[in-house]
């Protein structure tokens, strides 16, 4: 009777999650329940699995709707119908193809049509009508014995009470974009559409019991055949199509890339290939290794660039196999890390590749393995508090200023006395508690399932605006099935490499093998560019706090960076010990290990378990548990398992084998404390190591080829800060920069020599199509000649001409800009704006006219600049009309620690956090007139009396303090100058 009941995965419409839906249910009695979710299918299994746990029978279905028009509910008798549902569904959702009023037929299905939509005598066999309770006088004129096996009690459930139904109302209109006055009853469900007793239901129809006998029947003729037991993977089983095959070619792979990484005769190296080798056949784990594999040498054939990263970096046939490039050896990480027959699912790679290339490797995937068995996952977008406040105030129609006052201070404007804001806190709460309300999908940042069986045996796919079909399912919703992702991730890091190695080539004419990482870890100007934080633009080493963290460790080595990159995260920070390490990493004789097994274990990290490897071990070495133990007390201390029975029984061997092993309880106590304590804060080594074999990367080229790395970066968009920077620190490098010129410039930044153009992209209000336009215009008939040539060749409109005058795109002509201008002016004002190229019969000709004399500032180009790139192409400072010859330089900074300077500073980025008080306070990043850093700090007080007033150049006054060679100057008072001011704003 239950035959089409909804949960909140019916986008702004239902109200219940599963469990509330499937425990309400057991609640009543119920014992035989059908999820039909709107166009939705997402959380069918948990449906599933939760009335498996409850005796419930779980029935899975659709209900098909074109926006509010419904159309029918569609019931999988069987597996086979269950596909059947989730390909008619995909189909219609991936071609954006509304439902027809009549259903195809769906093999292995029931439909469901509403009362009067369709004449019960001209339905097919496994079409049914549903009469809801409320419309049995409907029946009343109706010989229903002549069509008993067509008809079926629809009851919907979509929320639990007349309050929620309130909340459904305001869902709908959150949904239509409207006032919650202007809804109408085609937008909303019916206010009875909630459970209702079993034995009422069967009151209800009393007058028809072959109609109640009928649903009876249908409901039993509906079987979920799914297995839903816990961690049966689904993921494509074989990749050479059996399990020999798979493992024969791991194991060939495995050794043919020892001999690569580690030479012809390594013990170690094949020990450890034979024992993971073991625990992945043990696992049936080749063909995920496998896969990943292929992906790679796809990649490595296209000559993209990549980083295998996370916990697969503690596997040798990762490293062997080209899949990482941490060996795994060097750094003693460990396997079961990454796998072991403890773990409750399988871990996956993460592979960066350039955002440039992602797609493509995407488009192998799909086109590789299949597009019936592959998927993008999904990802489930909710709301959130801002979100709902936000939505339900224009909802009931509050004007914008009233709810961004709501936003600021709570529902404290008011609350008693307002009605409409008692409701909003109301329904904001209902909306806000755990599980959170899914608003809409997205897409997962690079998960992709590749099933064993068609994809649609498990879910629905869709395709949004990326244009890969994408699974209707979250990473939590796929787990449970035993679908398990393969990331495959898109970095600007690496976009700055690969694009870097491309221009080297072109610019210096050197290939570089940038796997070579080993070398540059042990090249002088590498490492003393580490050392003085000459970083700029390399992936994770550029940011302020990065550069102040390296220069405390006086970085100049692989480990050291491998370290830095871990407790750099901010809850080590926040933890106290990043402050701790930074103290026993400049006084390693004064460090105190508890036991001699600890230092043994610790002493590359000082006695502190940096990484999660270091918890595996201890537990492993000093108190004798098993790696795999170990792994999962690792896993456990992180606050998922803390409970379990394992845990528990993991925690009484450690204490049981320190004993045996003849560790003082103390110790073994104020080990377990440091486990505890560490172990929610550490990093996975391998996963620090992979940052850091990056960061040697990008910096190798930047120590070797700065000028090409720097364009590399800045056409990728840059890093960590804004591009103006990035500029900056091109200049740096010698280079001549030229603005956006039309016979030199492309689309993006270019360099020729030492000669460096600005791309067109980089112009603000030059249209995209335009720009490209010219290039192509470029290429097929030459340079242009002047002004005249390119309006004939071009006939650009007059305020983009005006635009390329003002960059400075006709430079070349010898006329100013101001000449330039004139002469366009004429030149435009009677022809036609059109995309039609045209030559002069008799060649290019100049139009010679007589100009009158126009004033020239020397200033006029950097403004131009900045109001059309943001920024100007020279120093800023030296356009700054300010008397600058009073403020200290940086690099004085030194002499006067303890005491009060004033510097002017030229904001590149802020950092706003709070302080141990909750109050808002602020670190500061500026550049003085040498290019040179001044890092501040803006404590409270400061903050509150001195706020920022966005970029340009402040004075800034404050003491100097010094930390472990990081000097900041903490400030006591600031403010803002223009570049025209010589007095303090």
């Amino acid at each position: 009777m239950y035959l089409n009941c909804k949960t909140f995965f019916s986008l702004r419409y239902g109200t219940m999650h599963a469990e509330m839906l499937v425990e309400k249910a057991y609640e009543l009695g119920i014992r035989t329940l059908a999820l039909t979710n709107i166009n939705m299918t997402s959380d069918a299994w948990e449906f599933v699995e939760l009335c498996n746990k409850y005796l419930i029978k779980p029935i899975l279905g659709l209900e098909c709707r074109n926006e509010n028009n419904f159309k029918y509910i569609l019931l999988a008798r069987n597996q086979q119908g269950w596909y059947a549902i989730n390909h008619f569904l995909s189909e219609h959702l991936q071609q954006e193809i509304p439902f027809p009023d009549q259903a195809p037929f769906i093999p292995h299905t029931f439909v469901i049509y509403a009362w009067g939509s369709r004449a019960p005598e001209m339905l097919a066999a496994h079409e049914l009508i549903g009469i809801k309770p409320w419309e049995r006088n409907k029946l009343f004129r109706t010989n229903t014995s002549s069509i008993r096996d067509k008809l079926v009690i629809l009851q919907p459930v979509t929320f639990q009470d007349e309050e929620y139904f309130e909340l459904h109302r305001l869902l709908r209109a959150v949904d239509q974009n409207i006032l919650i006055s202007q809804l109408t009853p085609d937008m909303t469900g019916h206010p009875a559409e909630q459970f209702v007793h079993p034995s009422k239901m069967v009151e209800h129809f009393s007058d028809y019991p072959h109609i109640v006998q009928n649903t009876v029947e249908i409901m039993e003729a509906c079987q979920v055949e799914m297995d839903i037991t816990p961690h049966i993977p689904r993921n494509k089983k074989h990749f050479t199509g059996s399990v020999e095959g798979d493992r024969a070619k791991l194991r060939e792979l495995a050794l043919e890339g020892m001999y690569y990484r580690y030479g012809d005769d390594h013990e170690e190296a094949l020990s450890r290939i034979e024992k993971e080798l073991a625990i992945v056949a043990q696992m049936d784990f080749e063909a995920y290794f496998l896969i990943t594999w292929d992906i790679i040498r796809y990649a490595q054939e296209q000559g993209f660039f990549y980083v295998g990263r996370g916990s697969g970096a503690n596997s040798i046939i990762a490293y062997c196999t080209k899949i990482t490039d941490v060996d795994p050896i060097e750094l003693d990480l460990y396997f079961e890390r990454f796998l072991n027959p403890s773990r409750s699912s399988p871990p996956d790679f993460d592979i960066d590749f350039s955002w440039r290339d992602r797609d493509q490797i995407i488009r192998y995937v799909f086109d590789t393995y299949g597009k019936d068995y592959t998927a993008l996952l999904g990802t489930v977008t909710t709301f959130q508090t801002n979100a709902i406040i936000r939505e339900l105030g224009k909802v009931y129609g509050l004007p914008k200023k009233e709810i961004d006052k709501i936003l600021e201070n709570g529902f404290h404007v008011q609350l008693e006395a307002d009605n409409i804001h008692q409701k909003i806190a109301h329904y904001c709460d209902l909306m806000d508690r755990k599980p959170a309300f899914p608003n809409h999908l997205s897409i997962h940042a690079g998960g992709i399932l590749i099933s064993d069986a068609p994809i649609h045996h498990y879910c629905t796919t869709y395709l949004p605006p990326k244009g890969f079909v994408t699974a209707q399912l979250d990473m939590w919703q796929a787990e449970r099935i035993g679908l398990y992702k393969f990331d495959i991730l898109s970095q600007r890091g690496l976009g700055h490499i690969r694009d870097a190695i491309d221009i080297i080539k072109e610019n210096k004419h050197v290939d570089i093998d940038i796997h070579n990482v080993k070398a540059f870890q042990i090249d002088t100007r590498v490492k003393n560019n580490l050392a003085t934080v000459n970083t700029i633009g390399c992936f994770y080493i550029e940011s302020p706090a990065m550069r102040q963290l390296l220069l405390k460790l006086r970085c100049d080595n692989y480990l050291a960076l491998v370290a830095a990159s871990s407790i750099i995260r901010p809850g080590v920070a926040q933890s106290g010990m990043m402050k701790e390490y930074v103290q026993r990493y400049r006084n390693p004789d004064k460090v105190e290990y508890l036991h001699p097994v600890i230092e043994e274990l610790l002493k590359e990290t000082f006695g502190i378990m940096v990484y999660q490897e270091d918890v595996i071990k201890v537990a492993h070495r000093f108190a004798g548990l098993e790696l795999a133990d170990a792994d999962t007390l690792r896993r456990a201390m992180g606050g998922k398992y803390r409970d379990s029975n394992d845990f528990k029984e993991i925690e009484k061997k450690f204490f049981a084998n320190c004993k045996e092993r003849g560790h003082s309880d103390q110790v073994a106590a104020e080990v377990w404390r440091q486990i505890a304590s560490f172990a929610n804060f550490s990093f996975s080594k391998a996963h620090s190591a992979s940052f850091a074999v990056e960061s040697y990367q990008s910096l190798y080229l930047k120590t070797y080829f700065p000028a090409e790395f720097m364009v590399a970066v800045i056409n990728n968009f840059g890093g960590f800060y804004n591009r103006e920077l990035y500029f900056r620190e091109l200049l740096k490098t010698g280079v001549t920069m030229h603005p956006p010129c039309i016979n030199n410039s492309d689309y993006s930044t270019n360099i020729k020599g030492q000669d460096v153009y600005v791309g067109l992209i980089h112009v603000e209000g030059l249209e995209q199509l335009l720009a490209e336009r010219i290039l192509a215009d470029r290429l097929a008939y030459g340079s242009f000649a002047h002004l005249e040539d390119f309006t004939n060749r071009i006939s650009p409109g007059p305020e983009q001409l005006e635009i390329l005058i003002r960059i400075g795109c006709f430079n070349f002509t010898g006329y100013t800009k101001k000449e330039l201008l004139w002469k366009s002016s004429m030149l435009v004002k009677s022809k036609e704006t059109n995309n039609t190229h045209s030559l002069p019969l008799f060649g290019n000709t100049a139009v010679h006219c007589e100009l009158p004399t126009l004033a020239y500032h020397a200033h006029e180009d950097a403004f131009d600049e900045i109001d059309l790139l943001g920024f100007p192409l020279q120093s800023p400072f030296s356009v700054l009309q300010h008397n600058q010859s009073t403020y200290m330089p940086a690099r004085e900074f030194g002499k006067y620690v303890g005491l009060p300077v004033t510097t002017l500073g030229y904001l590149v980025t802020t950092k706003f956090l709070r302080s141990n008080k909750g109050e808002p306070m602020c670190f500061g990043t500026f550049l003085d007139k040498e290019g040179a850093f001044v890092d501040t700090v803006h404590f409270p007080d400061s903050l509150r009396q001195y706020p920022f007033q966005k970029g340009g150049f402040y004075v800034l006054q404050g003491k100097v303090a010094k930390e472990h060679d990081v000097i900041t100057l903490e400030i006591n008072k600031m403010w803002k100058i223009g570049y025209f001011e010589d007095k303090k704003a």
